[in-house]
């Protein structure tokens, strides 16, 4: 029985050492899946910090591009103030010329209704003129002339 009882024994060590074995490549097994899952974070972590930096080169772009475009907004926005400009420049001479012609118009009808009124009063008194004088001849005419009786 001794023979058989070191046959048992001698099973039980090597399913011991087995079982040992086994455990330590289990272990072995976790500790390179630990490492590959670590190698897998790395590798995630550097690919995540990549695209935020490629983000932030692309929203850098964006941003430049929008100041492109405000800039040139403000360029086109100053040439309409200045055509406004220029043309409110334009409109008040042509006001300033047209009111400068209202000014002439007015100044020659007073000077032409002056005028007439100057050549009224005259008119009127060389006409009262006229009549008294030929009141006066009337006058002249009428105590001077003698009627002769018809015999």
């Amino acid at each position: 029985m001794s023979d058989m009882k070191n046959k048992v024994k001698a099973g039980i060590d090597t399913a011991k050492r087995g079982v040992t074995r086994a455990v330590d490549r289990t272990a072995e097994a976790a500790s390179h899946a630990a490492d590959g899952a670590d190698h897998l974070a790395d590798h995630a972590k550097d690919k995540a910090a990549e695209l935020v930096e490629q983000g932030k080169q692309k929203a850098a772009e964006y941003v430049e591009t929008g100041k492109q475009f405000v800039e040139q907004g403000k360029q086109i926005a100053n040439e309409y103030v200045e055509q406004g400009k220029q043309k409110a420049a334009e409109l008040v001479e042509q006001g300033k010329q047209q009111a400068e012609k209202g000014r002439e118009y007015y100044e020659k009808g007073r000077t032409q209704w002056t005028q007439y009124v100057e050549k009224g009063k005259g008119l009127a008194a060389e006409q009262q003129a006229k009549a008294s004088a030929a009141v006066d001849a009337a006058k002249d005419a009428y105590v001077n002339t003698t009627i002769e009786t018809p015999v």
